[in-house]
């Protein structure tokens, strides 16, 4: 922070009950000049901090970066953890998740070559009926990060934002269905993918181009799935969302559909693809409405109604005494 506002910031760290380990070294950044200001806070309460530092203009005349430790293994962690409401792992950081969402509407050259990558994948599996490489294609596509980035924009008004991923989700998936239309043909013409490899019964890979009711009900788990993964910062949850849904294998059945020109397999596949997309943002945007508004309702009682009101989080030194306890007896 500049000198001349440092104290304001001061100010509001040290009256926050929910933080600590609040340290000034005046003078230490040469640039821009100006004092640095760290603190501990609890995640909890850590939106709320940062609201009320964009109201000092922290953001604009001086810098916030926000991290994530690895482990805070004093008394004091503890203490601001019981004393502020919730869960750390139910704490919503919507500064993080408008990073995230920034992100994953910028159309980098890594994201198209990743897309076309797993379209081709998919396509591999509809030639061989590959139940495996459908769960690779899946996993490979990087689409949602740009379809949760779309629902974000529509919750938090940044139609820009919500623009952006639009546009990066239809340009790039035209792309890879292009590129992957003309290596389908060129493999048409050396021989190696015939009208038959589409057409034929495929038991493990049909379903990718025949949406139904359930195809629409994934979509709705999995963006709701998505979209609560990234406000709550989990990576392991996205997993299970790259492989539920089936808009990365459609795109690489309607690429061998055009490359064959067969009717059925086109409308099938674009009919999977828009109702799987448009599912996720569905789900995704109203998730993300849910957590804006409720959800700090929800988190501030959630130890209440599934913990009770009893409980604590067990200090450090607690356990401590309690071994030494254990051993006298």
């Amino acid at each position: 922070m500049p000198a001349d506002r440092s104290d304001a910031v001061c100010d509001l760290l040290l009256g926050d009950d929910c933080a600590t380990n609040v340290t000034v070294q005046p003078g230490a950044v040469r640039k821009p000049p100006g004092d640095l200001i760290e603190a501990d806070v609890a995640r909890e309460r850590a939106a709320e901090v940062m609201v009320r530092l964009r109201e000092l203009e922290v953001d604009r005349v001086g810098g916030i970066v926000l991290s994530d430790p690895s482990g805070t293994p004093f008394d004091r962690a503890d203490e601001l953890e019981a004393r502020a409401p919730g869960h750390p792992d139910d704490a919503v950081m919507w500064e993080a998740v408008e990073d995230q969402a920034e992100a994953g509407a910028v159309p980098t050259l890594s994201y198209h070559v990743f897309l076309v990558i797993a379209v081709a994948l998919a396509a591999v599996a509809v030639v061989t009926d590959s139940s495996v490489l459908v769960i690779g294609a899946m996993v490979v596509g990087p689409e949602f990060s740009a379809i949760v980035a779309l629902s974000a924009g529509l919750v938090l008004g940044r139609p820009g934002l919500a623009l952006r991923s639009l546009r990066l989700l239809v340009v790039s998936f035209v792309f890879a269905v292009v590129v992957v239309t003309v290596l389908a043909l060129l493999g048409g013409l050396a021989g190696v993918i015939t009208p038959e490899d589409v057409t034929r019964p495929r038991p493990n890979t049909g379903f990718i181009w025949r949406p139904d009711l359930w195809s629409f009900v994934v979509a709705l788990l999995a963006g709701a799935a998505g979209a609560l993964a990234l406000a709550l910062a989990r990576s392991a949850p996205m997993l299970g969302v790259f492989i539920s849904v089936t808009t990365v294998p459609a795109a690489g059945n309607l690429a061998l559909g055009l490359a064959t020109w067969e009717a059925a397999e086109i409308t099938g596949s674009l009919a999977q693809l828009g109702l799987n997309v448009a599912g996720m943002v569905l789900a995704g945007s109203l998730t993300l409405l849910l957590v804006r508004t409720a959800w700090p309702w929800l988190a501030a009682r959630s130890e209440l109604i599934f913990l009770g009101a009893s409980h604590r989080p067990r200090t450090v030194t607690g356990e401590l005494a309690d071994r030494r306890g254990g051993r006298r007896g």
